[in-house]
């Protein structure tokens, strides 16, 4: 998407903010009612793309709004966030510009606006527009700063995307190679989802559902610190599938991480810890 993205030369903190739906039966889960026959909370991320690892997570109803969670976040200036168009909101994007705070998104559809200056696409980049606008039409006086608008084309797909951000310094190629990052925060859900299934549920009050998921999140950053870790060079589920097949065996796990196909001790070193009476 957007063409292949080079390491970015800017020092901006680049953050990656999305959702996933977690279905729930509603015949159990009837406080989280989404639809007429399901059920189902959202999982926002922010997620920092340096580290891939999440820096904000919060879980609301799925008949929520997706925009309700922005409020939410404590972002420092200068720090560049990246989202999808469900996460358009004016009056976020009003404080996000009082605060120094850059974002990237696309531009929905219907977006009123008027060009206050068009500036000249870099050749070969896939930039078909680079304009200075203002926003329009309802609520638009929440966000009264001159934003941009670029207009990039997928070279894979032909597909035109429209991309909105009050970042007015940096090229047009890098603000479509900042939205492509976006995929990050895809690939970290993929991931979630691929190895920590939760297949049952052990209650069905949300309390107890949302002790789950938090568990499993935690379950998750221990996972990837010791990936990180790790010198042996294996994936990240071979990891995940070979700890499982650990979890009652009785030895160093720092050492196994670096020797994971070594021998086992035949039994545990006892250690009778002394105390301090």
């Amino acid at each position: 998407m957007l063409g292949i993205i080079k390491p970015f030369r800017f020092k901006h903190k680049l953050m990656s903010f999305d959702l996933t739906t977690i279905s729930l039966a509603l015949s159990a889960f009837p406080w989280a009612k989404f639809r007429t026959k399901k059920g189902g909370i959202k999982l926002h991320v922010l997620l920092d793309n340096a580290d891939l690892m999440p820096d904000f997570v919060h879980m609301i109803e799925a008949r929520m709004h997706d925009c309700k969670a922005l409020s939410l976040l404590n972002l420092k200036p200068g720090t560049i966030i990246v989202m999808d168009r469900a996460y358009n909101d004016y009056s976020q994007f009003g404080e996000w510009c009082i605060q120094g705070v850059y974002f990237v998104t696309r531009k929905k559809s219907n977006a009123k606006f008027s060009v206050v200056e068009k500036r000249i696409p870099p050749p070969r980049r896939h930039i078909l527009s680079d304009e200075l606008i203002v926003l329009a039409g309802d609520r638009a006086d929440r966000c009264p700063d001159t934003v941009r608008l670029v207009r990039a084309i997928d070279p894979k797909t032909g597909n035109i995307i429209d991309l909105l951000t009050n970042n007015l310094e940096l090229g047009a190629s890098t603000i479509s190679g900042i939205y492509r990052e976006r995929w990050r925060i895809e690939e970290f859900f993929r991931l979630l989802k691929q190895n920590l299934k939760i297949k049952t549920f052990i209650g069905t009050s949300e309390n107890a559902l949302l002790t789950q998921i938090w568990t499993a999140l935690t379950s998750l950053l221990l996972l990837k610190w010791l990936h990180f870790i790790s010198k042996s060079g294996w994936s990240f589920s071979n990891l995940a599938s070979m700890l499982r097949m650990n979890l009652f065996t009785h030895r160093n796990l720092l050492e196994w991480l670096d020797d994971p196909y070594g021998s086992p001790p035949l039994e545990p070193v006892p250690e009778q810890l002394s105390l301090k009476l």
